[in-house]
């Protein structure tokens, strides 16, 4: 009996703690998985730790030259739940009137962000009026404006213009706003990223130019290059001799000096320019909100960084190769009115040619190819979170 009631009392022991251990297991998984997780994951690839949104970035992006570019404000810093509710927003279709229609839909991550229509397709089929710019590296323009013409004063008021466009995605804040109180998933997002459910568009812009922002390439080819040497100026061990060609042409031995525009290694311009695609400028570019008439036919450009990568170029897409942009500084650029001093002579005034050879021109090539990141249109923190 004696050896059959400590049987009795090892087995009551050995349930007790097996209960105790199912309990702390249940208690742990309730403390991972909170109702917002819950309602999250059901919705989305997301899981309770969100994705690092600020890597350490190579040495040289700390340099004077390129810090003084970031726009971004003191009161939205990047942080890892506001991109990643940026990043939902990005891709969620709900935020256009006729549910067709996201951002990621004229900025396709595969191409650099950037559209593989001349002119990207709207909500009614409609077409907008220039071509997608591509978001890489947006953090590092100092005068913070967007657009082609610079017609937002920043990212967070940039970020909500397409959203009403009626030709882009066609809906009004106010119905934006109604739309994503009456979810399951916003409420939860909202309250990760801002620490409340509350919804509105401020904390909606700001959630969509915390992920733009967090767009920043630093992972190609020249990237690797740069961390190996002192100077952008060096020869790179990595390249081959025809793309550190290319780069010494970029960085200015002939007359048209590409790295004099196209400033610092996140590669995009410092001020908008007229580039003489045209001589007429039928499109007037940042005039628009300037009034200036000097500012005729100027337009911001975006970021080098993934160039290789995009199916169109110039603000109007008329380019379709690297190859026709490079003879358009090479012997196309035009006598225009306003055309930027980097690119003619200041005592003649005409245009300047760089009369690249055909070894220079594929050169060049070479080396724009090597601002190819191939890590960021494959990482999993920039596609879509949904699961269907």
């Amino acid at each position: 009996m004696k050896t059959l009631s400590s049987i009795a009392l090892k087995l009551a022991s050995a349930g007790a703690l097996c209960f105790m251990m199912f309990c702390f297991s249940c208690s742990k998984d309730e403390e991972v998985l909170s109702d917002d997780d819950r309602i999250i994951r059901k919705y989305t690839t997301l899981t309770s730790s969100p994705f690092n949104y600020r890597p350490e970035l190579p040495s040289f992006f700390n340099s004077h030259f390129i810090r003084i570019q970031d726009n971004t404000p003191a009161d939205n810093p990047v942080t890892d739940w506001g991109a990643t509710l940026g990043r939902v927003l990005f891709y969620d279709r709900q935020l256009s009137q006729n549910y067709s229609t996201s951002c990621a839909s004229c900025h396709v991550q595969q191409f650099g962000f950037t559209d593989t229509a001349r002119f990207s397709k709207g909500l009614h089929g409609g077409r907008t009026k220039r071509s997608s710019m591509s978001l890489l590296n947006a953090r590092y323009y100092i005068s913070g404006r967007f657009f082609w013409d610079e017609r937002a004063a920043t990212l967070e008021e940039q970020v909500l213009q397409p959203i009403q466009d009626k030709v882009e995605m066609g809906l009004s804040i106010d119905s934006l706003e109604n739309r994503l109180r009456q979810t399951e998933l916003y409420p939860a997002l909202f309250r990760k990223a801002f620490g409340s459910p509350d919804i509105d568009r401020k904390k909606i812009s700001k959630a969509l130019a915390q992920f733009v922002r967090s767009m920043v390439s630093y992972r190609s080819k020249f990237d690797e290059g740069r961390s190996k040497v002192n100077s952008k100026d060096e020869d790179f061990p990595n390249f081959s001799a025809e793309e550190n060609l290319g780069k010494s042409i970029f960085m200015g031995n002939k007359q048209v000096n590409c790295s004099g525009c196209h400033t610092t290694e996140a590669f995009i311009m410092d001020n908008p320019r007229n580039n003489g695609i045209s001589v007429d400028n039928p499109d007037a570019g940042i005039y628009v909100h300037t009034g200036n008439s000097l500012d005729i036919g100027k337009f911001k450009a975006p970021s080098l960084k993934n160039i290789g990568l995009r199916k169109h170029f110039m603000h109007d897409g008329r380019l379709h190769s690297l190859e026709e942009v490079i003879v358009h500084y090479s012997t196309g650029i035009q006598a225009n009115p306003n055309l930027d001093t980097h690119l003619f002579d200041m005592n003649n005034g005409k245009p300047f040619a760089m009369n690249l050879s055909a070894d220079e021109v594929r050169a060049l090539k070479a080396f724009l190819l090597t601002l190819t990141d191939e890590e960021i249109i494959r990482d999993e923190k920039f596609s879509s979170p949904f699961r269907h």
